[in-house]
């Protein structure tokens, strides 16, 4: 996020004197505090967002693996099984140690195949949660901006002793506060801010 120029501390301290300086000098260091808050909720939505990333990623290279040993399984299991079809190939014992490695192949394969939809649901549920970040961080971003105009807003105000400018930097910092608020817990939706 740029860093916004604030005009000359001892300018706006020497304004500060009268009483709608001081209140003003007083509101936008309010602001200041809401915009720290907005800026690590940001930061802290884009961690989250990049970690649920990878751990879903990791996620999917185990199911890949896991899909890969699941093959292995079916493919030996079916060449015993197509061995075991042909009644002159094997004989007693030979026949039973084979019956037993099929049947042990089967069960890992079986094993193999729920391991596989634990990991794959576990991976979505990352997903979903790195999407659920993913909508909640342009809300800190539009109210990081919004709160930063209000702030030079405001010291414009206190510079010129003008209460209107000092009224729209209220609303600034509101609706940056609202949508803040909104990044931490959704309670109204803004369509504009959803990239679907």
């Amino acid at each position: 996020m740029a860093e916004i120029e604030v005009p000359n501390p001892h300018e706006i301290h020497e304004r500060g004197e009268t009483t709608f300086g001081r209140r003003a000098a007083l509101t936008t260091a309010i602001y200041a505090v809401v915009l720290s808050i907005a800026s690590l909720g940001g930061n802290n939505t884009v961690k989250e967002m990049l970690l649920s990333q990878q751990q879903s990623s990791d996620q999917w290279a185990f199911y890949q693996a896991k899909v890969i040993r699941e093959h292995q399984y079916r493919g030996q299991k079916m060449l015993l099984e197509m061995q075991l079809a042909e009644p002159s190939s094997l004989k007693g014992a030979e026949r039973a140690k084979v019956e037993t490695l099929a049947a042990k192949f089967a069960e890992e394969e079986k094993r193999y195949n729920g391991e596989k939809k634990e990991i794959e649901a576990e991976a979505k549920k990352l997903e979903a949660t790195r999407d659920h970040r993913r909508e909640r961080h342009p809300y800190f971003e539009f109210g990081e901006v919004l709160l930063q105009i209000a702030i030079v807003s405001a010291s414009v105000a206190i510079l010129s002793t003008s209460r209107p400018m000092f009224w729209f930097s209220l609303v600034l910092a509101v609706l940056g506060a609202a949508l803040t608020v909104n990044g931490f817990v959704p309670i109204f939706k803004v369509p504009f801010l959803h990239h679907h």
